[in-house]
């Protein structure tokens, strides 16, 4: 791991709907404690990101440096909103539940990272969004199984991963309600425990989990139950906010 990176919220014209932002996370000297929502001193001004089950992001330099070729311009690390940028390590190859090692810290990898207005603001890329989405380099959101310090120079070391793989990249695709995806991360939610909710996180509400995990529709027309609509969204765990 090569930078660790925090940032306060500020006035940002760029995030327009809310006008400020903590996107802008600057390296840290030395090291940092953190604890089950995140990085001490580090603050977010959006609900969508954060909380105990995406207290921490992650982003590899190399995916970086693959954009800054793209896009022509040099990127910096924290550049993309994320607390810390890693170096010899696919974070969005990473798997989904696997747990890592950092520092003092054990990780677990719960969701892909996707753009929304205010990155594509900060970013002042036009179509932004749809771009980093689809690029399938979405970095990782961390939760905080043990808290301690981090530092630059820890290694990053997978500890565990579970016997069904989808990857972070991968998952992106069940948020875009990718039908076999979704089938895959409500199959590995169900045979992991504590897991129901981070398939919850991908937006896979009750009727679209009935439809992922259904068989086949039989060729004769059946009756079906009148449609109650989608199911209202779980409670957060904790109420915290990100930006």
């Amino acid at each position: 791991m090569i930078s660790v990176n925090r940032g306060p919220i500020v006035s940002a014209e760029f995030a327009a709907r809310r006008g400020r932002s903590a996107i802008r996370k600057l390296p840290v000297d030395g090291s940092v404690k953190v604890g089950r929502l995140g990085l001490e001193g580090d603050e977010q001004a959006a609900d969508f990101h954060g909380g105990v089950l995406q207290a921490v992001y992650a982003y590899a330099r190399e995916d970086l440096d693959w954009w800054s070729d793209r896009l022509g311009k040099p990127l910096c690390n924290g550049m993309f909103g994320e607390n810390l940028d890693l170096v010899g390590f696919d974070a969005s190859g990473a798997v989904l539940a696997e747990k890592w090692q950092v520092g003092e810290l054990l990780l677990q990898v719960m969701a892909p990272r996707m753009a929304c207005g205010t990155f594509g603001g900060w970013m002042q890329e036009k179509g932004w969004a749809k771009r980093f989405n689809g690029a399938r380099r979405p970095g990782v959101y961390l939760r905080v199984l043990e808290e301690g310090r981090v530092a630059a120079g820890d290694p990053v070391e997978v500890v565990w991963r579970p016997a069904k793989h989808v990857t972070v990249a991968e998952a992106v695709g069940a948020i875009l309600d990718e039908e076999d995806v979704l089938r895959r991360v409500i199959a590995m939610a169900d045979e992991e425990p504590g897991w129901d909710r981070t398939a919850m996180m991908f937006h896979v509400s009750n009727r679209t989990r009935s439809r992922a995990t259904a068989p086949a529709a039989p060729s004769a027309p059946t009756a079906t139950a009148p449609d109650a609509g989608p199911a209202s969204p779980p409670a957060r765990p904790d109420g915290a906010v990100h930006a």
